[in-house]
């Protein structure tokens, strides 16, 4: 298995990947979410709006979070259109979103040509409590598929998923527990290519890695592409090192 790594901006490197070479799309794009407003939506930075103002780590901003509802339906609609152009028959569409914008993330799949197949609550234990009110503990993956799904396979996957944020070892605002998208990335074909066009930290391309699928990532932040690139190149390499490491030679 392998990976590539892009730095740069999603949609400009989304147009140079060949018609049908991706096997599975699974990618958390900036929410641009957390108000009821544009003001309330662009004023604050991603940290402001997903992380408690008592929050112990002190981990970095990322760009793309200060568009409008308008703006965020047009450019997430260019993205998945270049990804499904991308994407071979039977590929699945994975975005993870939350419920403000759950409404406006069905939309661009649906316009990006994608057949709309369901949401899938991701459940987290350890989440913010909201007073006099539910908590606000789930966030949602949107998801469909081009063409039909692949029936001749054997699989069946979750239809929800029960995990918190890492909390050990958390290196990014809005980091996704690998063991969730180690099940995630089986909705790709065994050897096949997963494509993150917002690649963060890397865990995607952990979990795709661990699956035995290849990945394909783009991050548009310095700061996260250096730490996925070193998260990426540990995983690949691995299992050459307990092989060849010093336990070997015992």
């Amino acid at each position: 298995m392998n990976y590539t790594l892009h730095r740069g901006d999603a949609l400009t490197v989304l147009k140079t990947i060949p018609d049908e070479s991706i096997h599975a799309v699974i990618t958390d794009p900036p929410y641009n979410s957390g108000g009821r407003t544009s003001s309330e939506r662009t004023a604050r930075t991603a940290r402001a709006k997903y992380t408690s103002g008592d929050a112990a780590h002190d981990l970095q901003n990322f760009p793309g979070e200060n568009r409008d509802q308008r703006g965020y339906r047009s450019w997430l609609t260019a993205l998945l259109t270049e990804a499904y152009r991308a994407a071979v028959e039977h590929t699945v569409a994975m975005v993870f979103t939350d419920w403000r914008q759950e409404p406006t993330t069905s939309d661009a799949l649906q316009m990006a040509g994608w057949t709309w197949s369901g949401t899938i609550p991701w459940i987290k234990p350890a989440s913010r409590p909201r007073k006099g009110g539910f908590k606000q503990s789930a966030e949602l993956i949107v998801w469909g598929v081009k063409g039909t799904l692949d029936k001749d396979r054997d699989l069946y996957l979750p239809g929800h998923f029960i995990a918190s944020q890492p909390r050990k070892g958390r290196v990014h605002i809005t980091q996704k527990p690998v063991e969730v998208m180690q099940q995630l990335v089986q909705i790709c074909p065994e050897s096949g290519t997963v494509l993150d066009p917002f690649t963060g930290s890397g865990t995607t391309g952990v979990a795709a890695l661990r699956e035995g699928r290849n990945f394909i990532g783009v991050e548009l932040s310095t700061h996260y592409a250096d730490i996925a690139e070193n998260r990426l190149r540990t995983e690949l390499h691995r299992d050459d090192y307990v092989l060849a490491g010093p336990e070997a030679d015992a």
